[in-house]
């Protein structure tokens, strides 16, 4: 009996480290992203001041455990043996519900994964022992602590529109002192400003925060406590002072401090209020073990747990490990870069290539808010709104030289402030505030207020915001009910069934890392094809137009060879690949904006070439996705082929491919000279697909069969004729790109003689 719950607790514990580096993966984003955004700091460096904000945190966490022990449940009327269950339940749906919101990059919430998580276990054992004692349902709440879950569910929840409004006031009011003519404004208010920042974070971090840890004296804690407006009014004036000094008469940019600063704060916040989330229900079930040894008594399913009820006083080395291995992940974990991107995208200034499509509902969002605005701008005096357009446009204080970033330091420093003092107000008050809900929705609150949010990416913005919190709605329903079934599998299952359930974890664990280091190296070689200066256009265009027409060329050839041989999986991951395909071809078109401002004034002419392939390249895409699409969906609806064609459609097939590889040695040899034998190789195609069709109509004018293969064969032939032109566009285009580039270099080189 003794060795089975030491081993319970001993996995326990080996869960509680995969949970604190899955967990920290999402969480990640909750103090990094503004840093990151704003470049305050070289990478290094933010993580650098974020871990040890971290290990601060993790110190002063200690007051939060008691969530996991008596924040949801009654633990008095569980036995220890129905405790272990729940607990074990919990960890393991923890692990595997943060580890799937990792990989597909989306910020979920630690707090309340684990709240639900417990809950829904609780429940289970709960539903199982009023069942076995025949009382009735409504005797739940003497189990289940009802009026403390509903305050800390309502709590998590509040706070996201708390944030939201918070950020977008705040930062409004911030920005018009500001505006975005920083040069103008800096020396007036960034001394004040400051003051303010550090201030309001040493109150809430240092006095609230203070009260949480083993590390502060009774003593100590009273005179903070007692001379709290004096500590404040102090810090202000001093704080302002050296700020003001240091912008009069020093260059240190003291928004950046203000920054890294925060994230040190932002960082040490989530520390002391999620720490709970990761290691707060093995250490509750290590107490449980502890009391139950203690207690000398053998029967562990008759010992209860009243000892959960004793005040917590965690020992600070587990505290300080937990606190290292969340460094070490922020350090290693490309998860959480994944999960940080989602943030950033949603509230950068500039516009490109949106992470979320339009939505219905977020199209509804943007026309209701366009009219609120319009009847607002109408009965607005004139004066004032011209003052305000002033101060929010960014266009007219940009400077173009500077490097682009996702948002600049006023916001970053907002965000930062805003999100820690309303952390740190939930953490002094023991109420466990979602720092994920509250972090992403003060970032969407001040994007919205300093008007990051334009009438080109506002659709997509808000259909990612409801995207993300729909996923929060998600991790509730799916934390319950993943962890009541598992507590109910481990309950009647016993030990077999938690060795299966491990298992089970670490394959998917395994999977999932596997399928999202595969999806980061495609993103690394996408962004490897995004240009970036006017000089890589040649090598990087002429490159991408050559693998691209080996790429369609190959998809082609088998989606005919495929389609005629029946092979439904194959074609199946030709359509795959096609859409993947199409897809990158369309996230390098939609960065050409971004990539014609490299153009100098006397490269234009380039840029137009450069234009004109991205385009030809897209529609050759395009045309490869229709015929490979209606090939797909013939076998898919199991429809007959045709075998009196099948001949000629191998022909056909023999013929594009000798096309193909025409077009793929006249680009690697650069033999433009042959663009004539290409058109007429291309025209001897078009008009080998006019003769099938012809054919076509003639077969199904004679038997009246056939109707859906003859659809079918139309499609991909009109579609391939189109791909046919589109390829020697494409290459035309491409021909001339290189030729003007060639004729710059040319010219150069005689000036540089003369």
């Amino acid at each position: 009996m003794e060795s089975y719950y030491i081993l319970i607790v001993g996995v326990l514990f080996l869960l509680a480290i995969s949970d604190l580096i899955v967990g920290v993966s999402n969480d990640a984003v909750n103090f990094l992203n503004s840093a990151i955004g704003s470049k305050a700091a070289p990478f290094k460096i933010i993580l650098a001041i974020a871990a040890a904000g971290v290990l601060v945190g993790a110190v002063f966490s200690n007051g939060m455990m008691e969530v996991a022990r008596k924040g949801i449940f009654n633990p008095e009327h569980f036995a220890f043996s129905e405790i272990m269950v729940i607990f074990l339940a919990v960890m393991l749906t923890d692990i595997l519900l943060l580890d799937f919101f990792n990989t597909i990059g989306l910020p979920t919430s630690t707090t309340v994964s684990i709240v639900f998580e417990i809950l829904g276990s609780a429940v289970a054992v709960s539903i199982y022992k009023i069942t076995r004692a025949a009382e009735a349902f409504s005797n739940i709440s003497t189990y289940i602590n009802v009026e403390s879950s509903v305050m800390i569910v309502v709590g998590i929840f509040l706070s996201v529109v708390i944030a939201f409004t918070v950020g977008m006031i705040i930062q409004w009011i911030v920005r018009m002192a500001f505006s975005f003519n920083l040069k103008k404004t800096y020396k007036y208010w960034t001394g004040l400003w400051g003051g303010f920042a550090i201030t309001a974070i040493l109150y809430f971090l240092l006095i609230k925060g203070a009260r949480g840890s083993t590390l502060v004296s009774a003593e100590m804690l009273t005179y903070i406590t007692t001379h709290t407006t004096r500590i404040m009014l102090i810090s202000f004036v001093g704080w302002t002072i050296l700020f003001q000094l240091l912008v009069s008469f020093t260059r240190i940019n003291i928004l950046k401090i203000t920054v890294l600063v925060g994230t040190f704060a932002l960082a040490m916040a989530f520390a002391g209020n999620d720490l709970v989330n990761f290691i707060g229900v093995p250490l509750a079930g290590f107490e449980s073990f502890k009391a139950f040894m203690a207690s000398g008594s053998g029967d562990a399913g008759g010992f209860l747990m009243e000892a959960l009820h004793e005040p917590v006083n965690t020992p600070i080395y587990f505290l300080i490990v937990a606190g290292l291995i969340m460094v070490l992940t922020l350090r290693f974990s490309k998860k959480a870069k994944s999960v940080t991107a989602t943030t950033i995208d949603l509230s950068r200034q500039g516009e490109g290539s949106e992470r979320f499509a339009s939505s219905s509902l977020a199209r509804f969002i943007v026309r209701r808010s366009v009219d609120f605005t319009n009847g607002v701008s109408k009965m607005t005096p004139s004066s004032a709104s011209k003052f305000i357009d002033t101060r929010f446009d960014i266009e007219k204080n940009q400077d173009d030289k500077q490097e682009k970033l996702a948002f600049d330091l006023v916001r970053a420093s907002v965000n930062l402030v805003v999100a820690s003092i309303l952390i740190a107000i939930g953490t002094s008050i023991r109420l466990p505030l979602s720092t994920t809900y509250v972090t992403f929705m003060v970032a969407m609150g001040t994007s919205l207020a300093d008007g990051a949010w334009g009438r080109e990416s506002a659709v997509y913005r808000i259909t990612g915001v409801l995207t993300v919190i729909g996923g929060w709605f998600f991790t509730a329903f799916s934390a319950f009910c993943a962890s009541f079934l598992l507590a109910s599998l481990i309950f009647f299952g016993k030990f077999p069934v938690i060795l299966a359930l491990i298992a089970l974890s670490i394959y998917v664990l395994l999977r999932t890392h596997a399928f999202h280091k595969k999806r980061a190296e495609k993103e690394e070689r996408l962004d490897s094809k995004i240009i970036t200066a006017s000089y890589e256009v040649l090598k990087s265009c002429d490159d991408e137009v050559k693998s691209s027409i080996i790429r369609v060329s190959r998809i082609l050839y088998l989606t005919y060879t495929n389609f005629f041989k029946e092979k439904y999986k194959e074609l199946k991951k030709l359509k795959k690949e096609s859409k993947e395909f199409g897809k990158e071809i369309k996230l390098i078109r939609e960065k050409i904006p971004e990539t014609l401002k490299k153009f100098k004034e006397t490269e234009l002419e380039h840029g137009h070439h450069y234009v004109q392939v991205v385009d030809y390249m897209k529609e050759m895409t395009n045309s490869l996705m229709h015929i490979v699409q209606p090939a797909f969906n013939h076998l898919d609806n199991n429809h007959p082929q045709d075998k009196e064609q099948s001949e000629t459609f191998n022909e056909f097939n023999d013929k594009t491919s000798e096309f193909f590889n025409f077009t793929i040695n006249l680009l690697k040899n650069r033999n433009f000279d042959q663009l004539e034998e290409l058109v007429l190789r291309r025209d001897e195609i078009i008009n080998m697909a006019n003769d099938i069709l012809l054919s076509r109509i003639r077969i199904l004018k004679k038997t009246q069969k056939g109707v859906k293969v003859s659809i079918t064969y139309m499609d991909m032939l009109s579609e391939t004729k189109n791909l046919m032109l589109n390829v020697v566009q494409l290459v035309k285009a491409n021909t001339n790109l290189l030729e003007s580039i060639s004729e710059d270099a040319e010219r150069l080189e005689e000036e540089v003689l003369d």
